[in-house]
């Protein structure tokens, strides 16, 4: 990577995935990101499974010549990987690079212009349907990636409601793809037993991977064994131009310091219940075992 001059760069941290659909669509996003930029260059790197790792991302960076990197999580929610793996990643670099600035943007979070985004998909969908469901007879299942963090977790909750209140639908549940509860195929089969003609479900995902076509295969299933029900499966956010906005805004932030997550409910701040423990836990990496190692069919799928 050449910086034509810049001592700035900026470096896109993914989730990473065994998925090479997903980080195909993840590259596609960082080469869009990187237009809109410009001059400032951008590298992308992963934090599991796909190369290269974000030590990796960084080292580039360094050695092409980089004085400051911006890092900023392509992530929607602030869970372990934005509060602890990432900047576990960027402070042992900035630790054995005393000469180098490394600054750290905030995630994508709950923010107007995703919102916008997540109702063009849930429109999308059912523009597609065969047939015409009033809003109101339709309850719409909001699908996170769920964590060990409640504080995330909640948030997947205010978008299902904010979704659910500014979009007119009749009720709306949320579910997660792991870790956290009520699974996909529980909150189906719940939202199944409500009465509700069609159920759409919307994975509010940025791109696809092990746990999106999961979600998708659950919704099929979800149809077949209730034929009474329409089921619709909407896209999740891709790099929707207000997705690539709101990354861009995210990088800004860094130069005005504006670029601080919201740590009110933060279980590693806060006695939040249930998780007193964690508080003042010490930051360690977690993903040493699957950085770099790769994607594709070698690694077994959930």
């Amino acid at each position: 990577m050449a910086l034509n001059g810049s001592e700035t760069a900026v470096l896109l941290c993914g989730h990473g995935s065994r998925d090479e659909e997903a980080i195909a669509e993840f590259r596609r996003l960082a080469a869009r990101l990187a237009e809109k930029i410009r001059p400032l260059p951008l590298a992308d790197a992963h934090l599991e499974f796909a190369r290269p790792h974000i030590r990796e991302g960084l080292e580039s960076l360094r050695e092409a010549g980089a004085k400051r990197i911006l890092a900023v999580p392509g992530m929607l929610l602030a869970a372990g990987h934005v509060k602890n793996d990432i900047p576990w990643e960027l402070n042992s670099f900035a630790d054995a690079h005393p000469e180098m600035t490394v600054r750290y943007a905030r995630e994508l979070a709950i923010e107007p212009k995703l919102l916008r985004v997540a109702a063009q998909r849930i429109e999308e969908a059912e523009g597609e349907a065969k047939t015409r469901v009033r809003r109101a007879d339709s309850l719409l299942v909001v699908v996170g990636r769920g964590t060990k963090d409640p504080d995330a977790n909640s948030n997947v909750a205010k978008i299902a409601r904010m979704l659910w209140e500014g979009m007119g639908f009749g009720w709306a549940e949320t579910a997660f793809s792991g870790v956290a509860h009520p699974g996909v195929d529980e909150a189906l089969g719940r939202a199944a037993r409500l009465g509700f003609g069609r159920i759409i479900v919307f994975p509010y995902f940025l791109f696809t991977g092990v746990l999106v076509k999961r979600i998708l295969r659950l919704t099929q299933e979800a149809a077949v064994t209730h034929p009474e029900i329409e089921f619709l499966s909407a896209g999740y956010l891709k790099d929707h131009p207000l997705t690539i906005e709101t990354l861009i805004e995210r990088v800004h932030e860094i130069g005005k310091g504006a670029n601080n997550m919201n740590c009110q409910l933060c279980k590693y701040r806060e006695r939040v219940i249930g998780y007193e423990g964690d508080v003042g836990k010490a930051q360690a990496g977690h993903h040493h075992h699957v950085r770099g190692i790769g994607t594709g069919t070698g690694h077994p799928q959930p």
